[in-house]
């Protein structure tokens, strides 16, 4: 059968299975894993997510043990964090909402004991087919990085981002995704971001993704900001597609992305995970017809959640994935 012209995706993260929080083991892992890539395929998404099961720490709340499942592994750096280190990254006033830093950079960073090659080739071993495997972007892990060795924060965001490329290259899977949060609430800093994400982008052979939220903490936007300042930012990257928020966004938000480079995709944020609300296939059609025709027909290539679901509930998630392609589907005519 051919592909929808409009393809459904989602982010990242999923809602962690109770019974794997309860009883955590290697194998519960792979069998939720599993449960997470089947429910989103019964659910009609073409390109499905591992849900990041295995990223999340509950001594970690901040962000779901999602920085420190990729700094703390790095060689050059440590999470053994004291006082003068928490005051030192509290002084810096660049992330208010974390209480101390994910980990302190004493050397030169490499790989150390990071591994997503591996983690990458066990959500291959039970995707059922194309997946997409998600990096946190370098800019946002450098940010949460005490320096006590580069003195630069350019040279530390290039060297994570070098670490990052490294390991991402043979990983087994259909789209490579790099996840920023943090520069649309901050675009002076867009020439920096956009030579470490290609870094990365360019080390990966295969489809390639950005994803850009404004943040979601505790159910909370946490950056300032517009798309139409991004949009230099955006034209840069080395990817196929964009993933992009807009599912809350305001309207000027949308017409700012009429001057996207038209090589590239955009995915359309059209489920809002900071609520509840299960929105209803007339609503998710509704706001691609909205977008189609303020940026031109077949401009959208995906729609997806604004972001990663690990904040909601099983029960909302799994039934606004279903919306998401049943919207598509009413949109199509299919």
């Amino acid at each position: 059968m051919s592909k929808p012209r409009i393809l459904t995706t989602t982010v990242g993260s999923y809602p962690v299975p109770d019974w794997l929080s309860a009883l955590p083991s290697e194998q519960a892992v792979i069998d939720a894993t599993r449960v997470i890539f089947d429910t989103q395929r019964a659910a009609g998404i073409d390109l499905p997510t591992d849900g990041e099961l295995y990223r999340f720490d509950v001594n970690h709340p901040d962000t779901n043990g999602m920085i420190e499942y990729f700094v703390s592994p790095m060689g050059g750096c440590d999470n053994a964090i004291g006082r003068s280190d928490t005051e030192a990254f509290r002084a810096k006033q660049e992330m208010g909402f974390r209480a101390k830093p994910a980990a302190v950079v004493r050397s030169a960073l490499n790989g150390g004991s990071l591994n997503l090659i591996e983690d990458c080739s066990r959500a291959a071993a039970v995707a059922g087919g194309d997946f997409k495997f998600t990096v946190t972007s370098p800019y946002m892990l450098s940010r949460t990085l005490l320096d006590l060795h580069y003195g630069d924060f350019e040279q530390l965001t290039l060297a994570v981002a070098d670490v990052l490329a490294e390991q991402v290259k043979g990983c087994p899977c259909s789209c490579l995704q790099v996840d920023e949060a943090n520069i649309p609430g901050s675009p002076e800093h867009g020439p920096l971001a956009a030579e470490a994400i290609n870094r990365v982008l360019d080390a990966f052979e295969g489809s390639t993704a950005v994803h850009f939220c404004f943040g979601n903490y505790g159910g909370q936007t946490i950056q300032a900001g517009k798309w139409k300042p991004l949009i230099e930012f955006l034209n840069s990257l080395h990817c196929d597609h964009l993933v992009l928020e807009l599912a809350h966004r305001p309207d000027d938000d949308l017409e700012a992305l009429k001057e996207l480079d038209p090589r590239l995709g955009i995915g359309l944020g059209v489920v809002d995970i900071k609520v509840n609300h299960i929105e209803s296939a007339d609503e998710i059609a509704s706001a691609i017809e909205k977008a189609e025709t303020a940026l031109g027909g077949e401009r959208i290539r995906y729609i997806n959640p604004d972001c990663g679901f690990w904040m909601l509930k099983r029960s909302v998630a799994d039934r606004k994935i279903a919306a998401l392609a049943k919207g598509r589907d009413l949109y199509l005519g299919n």
